[in-house]
Order: structure tokens, then C-alpha cells, then sequence
């Protein structure tokens, strides 16, 4: 006989949680239960912000990837929450792996995907509200695929009208890419700016890019295509 499955966090509180600035973790990929996180110091990046080196505006230009958003949030939670080496146990178990699988059915969760040949090879995902991202979690199965889905990210994040977008814990790897630490209260200050609707959603953002890109006509060529506006996007703002 099966163990009942834990009960998934309520969207409310999640979505409550996050406007006070804490966010749920658990210990191990099967842990049943939750704790809730409220980090001193706070990793954001700041919006046109991101650090696009020149390698990565190469791969972005020459397009290496098919790039999706909200085409598979659940196999983007998923791989984010599978073992690495180095890193057999993940804070993202089933209880809360189901409950932002909840809050993607909502629209206050979402992903973009890398795509190699028909494979899912990289993506990241988070949670939306208001005019803030919370970046969760990214992984990456070819080399710059989660860089490239952070970097679309970030464009279609700024073209949305985003003002705060949150990588909670800083690392080498996101200080890289643009991210600064700020403490807490400072966070919870932006936070509280950001409180008002976002002019458009992130999959709208995604798709009006898309649509821009078929629309320019043959004049401009492979010029128009959506990697190419997404490095020239990011490559003025940076």
C-alpha cells in the first residue's frame, strides 16, 4: 500500500509567501516536509543587467538552440531536481515540485526550455508575480544551455515590463552573469516597489518576440531571427 502523498502547498500561501520575501525548501528529494526560507543577504539581477559575454551572444546569434517558453514546465522542475554530480539530493522534492507545477496551472510559474534535436537540453523556471520573477532553479544538459535560457529570460523579462528579478542565493556562476548581493530589507524594499500589475506576461512576451521576428519580412533575413534580437537586445542594454 501506497503512502498518502504529502498535500501540495496552497497557491495562496505561496503566493503570500513570496511577497513577504521567503520561499519554500525541503531537505531531500523525498522529504514529505517543508521550510521556509527568508536569506539575509538576497542575489538579484538587476534588470539590463545581465552580463551577455561575447561567446554567449555568438551562441545566442547562432541560434544552437530552439527555444520555448512554458512548452514543458514540468520536465524543466523535473531535470532541475534530478541528481548531479556532486549533488546526489535536491531541496526540490515531489511536494514542492507538484505545488509549482500548481502554480504554473495558475500563471504565476514559468519556464523557458532549450531544445537540441528534439531534447529537452537546458531550461530554468520560477515563480511570477506582480512585476517580480523569482528565478528557482536551472540546469543544463549541453554546454551553455541554462545560460542561454537565463538569457532569454532576462530580455523577455525586461520587454514584459519586470522590475525585480530574484536569484535568491548568490554564486560565482550567477555573479558572472550580472548578479549583485543585497541585503534583505533592501530586497523587501524593491519587492514592495514592484507591487503593481506587469504590463505584459512572460509567455506574451515570448510570443509577441516571435511574432516581430516573422513579421519583419525577407529584407533582413536570418538578421530578424529571435536569438539574433534577443543577443542584440541584450548586448545594448548590458
Amino acid at each position: 500500500m501506497h503512502a498518502p502523498r504529502p498535500p501540495l502547498i496552497p497557491i495562496d500561501l505561496l503566493l503570500r509567501a513570496y511577497r513577504a520575501g521567503i520561499f519554500p525548501m525541503a531537505d531531500s528529494r523525498d522529504d514529505p516536509e517543508i521550510f521556509w526560507v527568508e536569506p539575509r543577504e538576497r542575489a538579484i539581477i538587476p534588470i539590463r543587467g545581465f552580463h551577455c559575454s561575447r561567446s554567449l551572444a555568438r551562441t545566442l546569434r547562432r541560434e544552437v538552440f530552439t527555444v520555448t517558453c512554458d512548452t514543458a514546465f514540468p520536465a524543466v522542475v523535473d531535470a532541475c531536481a534530478a541528481p548531479r554530480p556532486g549533488h546526489p539530493e535536491s531541496w526540490i522534492s515531489e511536494r514542492v515540485a507538484a505545488s509549482y507545477r500548481a502554480l504554473h496551472d495558475a500563471g504565476h510559474a514559468h519556464s523557458i526550455e532549450c531544445w537540441e534535436d528534439g531534447e529537452l537540453v537546458g531550461g530554468v523556471y520560477g515563480v511570477a508575480f506582480d512585476r517580480v520573477f523569482c528565478g528557482e532553479s536551472m540546469f543544463s544538459r549541453r554546454r551553455n544551455a541554462s545560460k542561454v535560457a537565463l538569457a532569454w529570460l532576462l530580455a523577455l523579462l525586461e520587454r514584459a515590463g519586470c522590475e525585480l528579478f530574484d536569484c535568491q542565493f548568490m554564486t560565482e556562476h550567477l555573479a558572472s552573469l550580472g548578479a549583485v548581493a543585497i541585503p534583505q530589507h533592501e530586497y523587501l524594499d524593491r519587492l514592495s516597489a514592484a507591487h503593481a500589475p506587469q504590463p505584459m506576461s512572460l509567455p506574451d512576451a515570448y510570443a509577441a518576440l516571435l511574432s516581430e521576428a516573422s513579421g519583419d519580412g525577407s529584407s533582413e533575413g536570418a538578421a530578424s531571427s529571435p536569438g539574433k534580437r534577443i543577443a542584440q537586445f541584450l548586448t545594448h542594454t548590458s
